[in-house]
């Protein structure tokens, strides 16, 4: 079957996560993606443990499990671009690339020749894909951009976290690098439309990226409660800003998520708890009604979520429609059934460890869905073969540059 992305050759001049991230995707869909890495460490994350893979004697091995998690799909060859040889090497790989990525800081890239209008006489069909946190442009571009810098920056943290007047209360940051994953899925977009545009006019072109620029997007309803009101947004910690109710709840034994999103849903809730007079008090009848009136209702509904079990909740919210949840760990992920159903978890060999566990990708195209050719590579596990096989050098040739540290 052809891959989506069949015959698009991506060289890969980013590390960590946000650069990663998008070029594993492209991976994912058939892109061959080259990773350019400094010879003897690579990509920092290789570093970023433990945990790391183990080996069939449980022992560590060099993978650390962050680099695994970013970097499936790909080719790894380690070049010193700092030489004159290595720039000369990226620059030919360049000319025969299709998309580039970097997410060097502001201007980093041009004194070795690889900034987009140092490559663009080269190869004018090039997409070229910047990633910083801040932008081009901007009075902070110059500045280096990290994930929880930016959550604070943009938002995220003033609405994520528990209330400033309950226990606990203040601002979090999400539990993942919420901002450079989301710059890594809107990059991904951003190129896909590049290689689109491509398609219909023969034009590459330059793709600026900031994940200060991602990271206030994301923020979706948050920005429009704000835009239309003047009023800045609050912590509510598990409860959500327009619906209710809409929260973690204890029961009389574990707790519960309950997302009522309709009025239809919180009047059926209201039956199964022995509290339907509720759903007519026009304090609660409707989600506005029970926006105005939240520390009430919430109160009555913590009381009322209290009588009963999980077990029994979860048996009758599910036979009624009403959509709930519960707080999984990591282990019960992976355990519960609709997860291996959909076959989230998959395994590849591994030259280190004999196989590698890995989560597929979310992407279900019917026609041409992702495919999974190789793990997360080595360090340099494919320079020869890069070299040999895109540029045309011979053993000797690739002998001599490994030689003099050029790869």
């Amino acid at each position: 079957m052809t891959l989506a992305l069949d015959g698009i050759v991506v060289l890969d001049l980013s590390r960590i996560l946000a650069g990663p991230w998008c070029t594993q995707i492209l991976a994912d869909l058939g892109a061959t993606v080259i990773k350019v890495e400094r010879p003897g460490t690579g990509d920092d994350t290789r570093a970023w443990g433990p945990p790391y893979l183990k080996d069939g004697d449980g022992e560590d091995t060099s993978e650390a499990a962050y680099y695994l998690a970013t970097n499936r799909g790909k080719q790894s060859l380690t070049l010193n671009i700092a030489t004159p040889q290595g720039k000369a090497i990226a620059r030919e790989l360049a000319s025969r690339a299709d998309v580039l990525v970097e997410n060097y800081k502001v201007g980093g890239l041009e004194k070795y020749g690889l900034d987009y209008p140092g490559l663009r006489s080269l190869n004018p069909g090039l997409i070229y894909c910047s990633i910083t946190g801040f932008g081009q442009t901007g009075p902070y571009a110059a500045r280096a951009g990290y994930d929880f810098v930016i959550q604070g920056l943009c938002g995220f943290m003033s609405v994520t976290g528990e209330r400033d007047d309950l226990p606990g209360g203040g601002p979090q940051k999400a539990g993942v690098a919420i901002t450079d994953l989301t710059t890594g899925l809107y990059s991904a977009i951003a190129i896909l439309a590049a290689l689109n545009h491509r398609h219909a006019t023969g034009e590459g072109q330059y793709i600026d990226m900031a994940l200060t620029d991602c990271a206030v997007a994301l923020m979706a309803n948050m920005n429009m409660n704000y835009l239309t009101t003047g009023i800045a947004p609050k912590r509510y910690g598990n409860a959500h800003q327009n619906l209710l109710p809409y929260q973690v709840f204890d029961t009389a034994d574990d707790p519960i998520i309950i997302a009522i999103g309709n009025d239809t849903q919180f009047r059926r809730w209201c039956c199964l708890a022995d509290a339907p007079e509720l759903a007519d008090d026009e304090r609660f009848a409707t989600n506005p009604a029970r926006i105005r009136h939240r520390e009430l209702l919430v109160e009555k509904v913590v009381e009322l979520m209290k009588r009963r079990e999980r077990s029994w909740w979860v048996e009758h919210l599910e036979r009624e429609g009403i959509p709930y949840g519960v707080v999984n760990n990591f282990r019960q992920v992976y355990e519960d059934p609709h997860i291996r159903a959909r076959g989230m978890k998959f395994e590849m060999d591994h030259p280190l460890a004999g196989t590698v566990p890995l989560v597929r990708s979310p992407v279900n195209l019917e026609g041409s869905p992702p495919a999974y050719q190789r793990p997360p590579p080595l360090l340099g596990e494919h320079t020869r073969t890069v070299l040999a096989q895109l540029l045309g050098k011979s053993d000797e040739e690739i002998d001599e540059l490994e030689a003099d540290g050029v790869v």
